[in-house]
């Protein structure tokens, strides 16, 4: 076959070819014309690729068409359908076969459907394929409107005859004995006398087949039932039907929209919408515009052809989705509640969406049916009517609940919330669902309530009342009571009169809330930040229980305990601050062993380790306050700790924490049941309900939950918070005290020195032997920080370095970071080997190192970077700090103008923080002296002296008698 020459006319046009095993196709091919116009035999089957060839004689149309038909070409179809490579000829002699053809067919004709939609809308010439192949075989037409069909049936004693009618632009066309040809099944196109026609009503092919060469079908009498069932009922449905001999009724109803819920049990349960018209009910989404129903009486066939609102149902489906429904895949397109991120039970959503809806769905002309089984449900409207009464230790809760009509007291679904039991049986039998949002909104509530009757909450659980309160419940609460939920307006408690000094305003606060939890008999935690002042606002509170029991005629005692470290400062803030309180400190070797002492006194302070030995002894004595400070000493519930101050008694109770929650949620519990027993619950429950999901899953509704528990209770007040009321800087001093075996070292060393002094002053050789003297009192000073400064081989503790650490401890836990700085490279290293051992990031610097701006970069760039350790020389100039906001001076200096110095590392211009100062000073040793001196010497110190050297040879024979004194 020749070539088209695509420089010589031609013209594109399709053909309508019938393959031989692939029935009906429609090809494109260039024919070339002869010099008069006409179709020569010279001719091409185009493809995408050729056709750029023959640009002048296609448009854009040409290549739509052809890429469609492209895709229905027999090599690609055995391409698609027969992964290895085939010959044509092969493929359809081995391979094919009529299950094969049933899945092809359809795929082609959704192509030709698509070919022929452009063909007739652009108006290209159509052929029939001769038998020889010549693709101009014979001119085809596309009717210009759908032909339609009616459908006959005469139905008379013997049999039923069947056939079909069509009709084009109104006039009966005679298509049978006609050649006619059924090119296209689905939807059908028929090609007869050079017209090709097509249907509305989306008829099908194999319908019209039978009749192509036969007059009518005829069904026996014997068969007519099924037939009328299976076949005539869904013709109806879809088609014009003309029946003889039984009767065809069009019928017009309202209708009404029906859910109906499917109980999935552990699945994901459904709501089905389906349509009752008059008597007759379908479902949604079967796609029909008109339904069928058949029915006999006697001989009579009668049929119903119910006409469906189409576009108002799918309204109804509509406004089901805008109420937070979504249709699932499946094949009868029910509804679910579109889940939440919850892994809960998903198979009573539905009935709680009917619950919560049921008003809206009722207005909106639906009806509710029961599902299918035994169980009936009740539908309507779920509330909870609460009224919160305060009683003298007990808020009374009456709760009534309603589930659609019928009113329950809320104390009767106590077990089922507590078990998480969703079905509640009421008294006529049916089944209440309970809202899954009420088994964590009232489940704390439940579970704390005293069992009986009625549901009482103890006083303490007000966090919990207060969270029902806003629009869930009328609560009666006292309005001082509700105040606790806002410290802010706590009473204002007048100072005591014996107390020297005065509050900073958050301090003043912390003190006006000590009181209120006294009026309401609540223990509480102060869990101010490092510094703040926690010390000072128990004294002001201790001090005016003093005066207010005095006045009243009475009197009490209170019981401190605190880690041994904090003795000190506890003695010397209350000299400084409350010098009339009566303070017996209960530790050491030689203390009473008997409570009888007690009631002289104000306040007993005592270790968290005294008390657990002498536990017998306290517990027969009752305190009017029991503080612990650093409560997170009893944070783990099985310590002996816990267990002995568990068995105090008292009037009231406060602990005192700058970190009450050091590692776990966990450490809540200990102290919270020490303040407040049964706040939390037992310890497994507590676990249970709020530990594993807050630290497991970070359950923020949980956390939340926690804290309106315990909001009432806690007081905290971080730096930040409080920082325009601090001063730039606040200094503290640490007093701490030796260790058994560091006095016996410092002792030893100190008599030493002490005889070689008073000798040399006897002998008059004292100038020549000052600077052993001196030796002997840096001596002294190292022992007093840590004696293995000087004995690598001391294995016992230092006061002193226990002091650091644990202050040390508590920064870090509040997120802050510090320097350290000592004089003594040695201490430096003890510290450095302690952070290490901890796994603390840290940097160091003494006169030895090198790259000093890095160590400072790292500070003051890296977050986790919070410790530095300085030695006084090194970090004495240059240094620019202004990350830290805590600052350790470990050794007091003979010069004042040098530790002023270390405070300015980082107490300067772009430090935005308040700073804290803390000195620890070890108690009865050197270092206490030198502060005595160093207060007598100041004013020569800033006028005269700029070195240690010249200060130490300031001091007079006197001055170092008193200090080895």
């Amino acid at each position: 076959m020749l070539r088209v020459d695509s420089t010589k006319p031609c013209q594109i046009i399709y053909a309508i070819a019938r393959h031989d095993f692939l029935s009906y196709v429609i090809e494109p091919h260039i024919v070339q014309l002869n010099p008069n116009g006409e179709f020569s035999f010279t001719h091409q089957r185009l493809f995408s690729n050729t056709a750029e060839e023959f640009t002048h004689c296609i448009d854009d149309t040409d290549r739509k068409l052809i890429k469609i038909l492209e895709d229905i070409e027999q090599g690609n179809i055995i391409k698609r359908f027969y992964k290895k490579p085939i010959r044509p000829f092969e493929f359809f002699a081995k391979v094919f076969n009529e299950q094969l053809f049933e899945t092809i067919r359809p795929k082609i004709e959704k192509k030709i459907v698509e070919a022929l939609g452009l063909l007739g809308s652009s108006k290209k010439q159509l052929y029939l394929m001769s038998k020889e192949g010549y693709p101009a075989g014979r001119q085809v037409h596309i009717a210009d409107e759908a032909a339609t069909v009616l459908f006959h049936f005469r139905r008379n004693e013997e049999e039923i005859r069947y056939f079909p009618t069509i009709k084009y632009q109104n006039l009966r066309i005679e298509f049978m004995f006609k050649d006619a040809e059924i090119i296209c099944n689905h939807p059908a196109w028929m090609l007869l006398d050079d017209t090709l026609y097509y249907f509305d009503k989306d008829i099908e092919g194999k319908k019209l087949q039978p009749f192509l060469n036969k007059r009518y079908i005829s069904i026996p009498k014997s068969s007519e039932h099924s037939y009328f069932e299976k076949f005539v009922a869904p013709l109806i449905e879809k088609h014009n039907v003309y029946a003889e001999g039984f009767t065809i009724n069009t019928e017009k109803y309202d209708a009404v929209a029906v859910v109906k819920p499917i109980y999935v049990e552990g699945g994901t349960s459904q709501l089905q919408l389906y349509f009752k018209y008059a008597g007759y009910v379908f479902p949604y989404g079967d796609g029909r515009n008109v339904s069928v129903r058949m029915e006999k009486n006697g001989d009579d066939y009668l049929f119903h052809r119910i006409r469906r609102s189409v576009s108002w149902e799918k309204g109804k489906l509509y406004q089901l989705e805008g109420m937070g429904l979504k249709t699932t895949s499946s094949l009868f397109q029910n509804l679910e509640v579109a889940a939440s991120d919850e892994e809960g039970d998903r198979s009573f959503p539905i009935f709680e969406w009917l619950n919560q809806h049921h008003d809206e769905l009722v207005e909106k002309g639906f009806e509710i049916e029961q599902p299918d089984g035994q169980k009936r449900y009740v539908f309507g409207a779920t509330k909870i009517d609460l009224q919160v009464k305060e009683n003298n230790d007990w808020f009374d809760i009456n709760a009534v609940v309603y589930f659609g009509p019928y009113a329950i007291p809320f104390i009767q679904l106590k077990n089922h919330i507590l078990s998480r039991k969703k079905e509640f049986v009421l008294p006529s039998g049916e089944i209440a669902v309970i809202p899954e949002h009420w088994f964590s909104q009232f489940g704390n509530l439940l579970h704390f309530s005293e069992s009986g009757e009625d549901i009482k909450l103890r006083r303490h659980h007000l966090g919990l009342v207060s969270d029902l309160g806003g629009e869930m419940a009328e609560t009666a609460m006292n309005r001082k009571l509700q105040k606790l939920t806002d410290f802010e307006e706590t009473e204002d408690v007048p100072m005591p009169q014996n107390f020297a000094g005065s509050l900073r305003p958050y301090q003043k606060a912390g003190y006006n809330w000590f009181h209120f939890l006294k009026d309401f008999h609540f223990g509480g935690c102060l869990a101010d930040d490092m510094g703040l002042g926690k010390t000072i606002q128990t004294l002001a509170l201790l001090q005016k229980h003093k005066e207010d029991t005095e006045a009243n005629g009475g009197k009490g005692t209170s019981l401190v305990i605190m880690p041994t470290s904090l003795i000190y400062n506890w003695l010397n803030e209350a000299k400084k601050f409350a010098p009339q309180l009566r303070i017996m400190v209960h530790t050491g070797a030689f203390r009473y062993k008997s409570a009888d002492v007690f009631a002289n006194y104000d306040a007993v302070i005592t270790t968290y380790g005294i008390s657990r030995i002498d536990i017998e002894m306290f517990k027969a004595f009752f305190f009017e306050y029991v503080i612990l400070d650093e409560s997170q000493n009893i944070k783990n519930p099985s310590s002996k700790s816990y267990q002995a101050v568990r068995q105090l008694k008292s009037r009231y109770k406060l602990i005192l924490s700058g970190t009450p929650v050091e590692n776990s949620v966990n450490d809540l519990w200990t102290q919270m049941s020490f303040i407040n027993p049964g706040l939390l619950g037992s310890q497994q429950y507590f676990h249970n309900e709020f530990v594993a999901p807050i630290e497991k899953k970070k359950d923020e509704e949980k956390a939340r939950k926690l804290q309106a528990i315990i909001k009432p209770f806690v007081l905290r007040r971080t730096k930040e918070q409080v920082a325009t009321e601090l001063p730039p800087k606040t200094e503290n001093l640490f007093y701490c005290q030796m260790s058994e075996e560091q006095t016996e070292v410092y002792e030893k060393v100190r008599s030493e020195y002490r005889n070689e002094l008073l000798r040399s002053l006897e002998d008059g050789t004292y100038a020549k032997t000052q600077i052993q003297v001196l030796q002997g009192l840096i001596k002294l000073r190292q022992i007093a920080n840590h004696p293995a400064m000087i004995d690598a081989e001391y294995e016992g503790d230092s006061g002193k370095f226990e002091n650091v650490v644990h202050t040390l401890a508590n920064v870090l836990d509040g997120g802050h970071k510090v320097l350290i700085f000592s004089q003594f490279v040695k201490q430096l290293n003890i510290y450095r080997e302690h952070v290490e051992k901890e796994g603390i990031p840290y940097v160091y610097l003494d006169g030895s190192t090198q790259n000093r701006g890095d160590v400072v970069r790292q500070f003051q760039e890296d977050k986790k970077t919070r410790v530095f350790l300085i030695s006084i020389k090194a970090g004495g100039v240059g240094l620019n700090l202004t990350e830290a906001d805590y600052v350790f001076i470990l050794d007091p200096w003979w010069n004042p103008a040098v530790e002023q110095q270390a405070i300015d590392r980082t107490h300067r211009i772009g430090q935005t923080k308040n700073v804290f100062i803390y000195k620890f000073i070890t108690k009865d040793t050197v270092e206490e002296k030198i502060l005595a001196l160093q207060q007598r010497k100041l004013s020569v110190a800033r006028s005269l002296i700029t070195t240690e050297e010249s200060f130490i040879k300031s001091l007079s024979a006197d001055d170092i008698r008193e200090i080895l004194g």
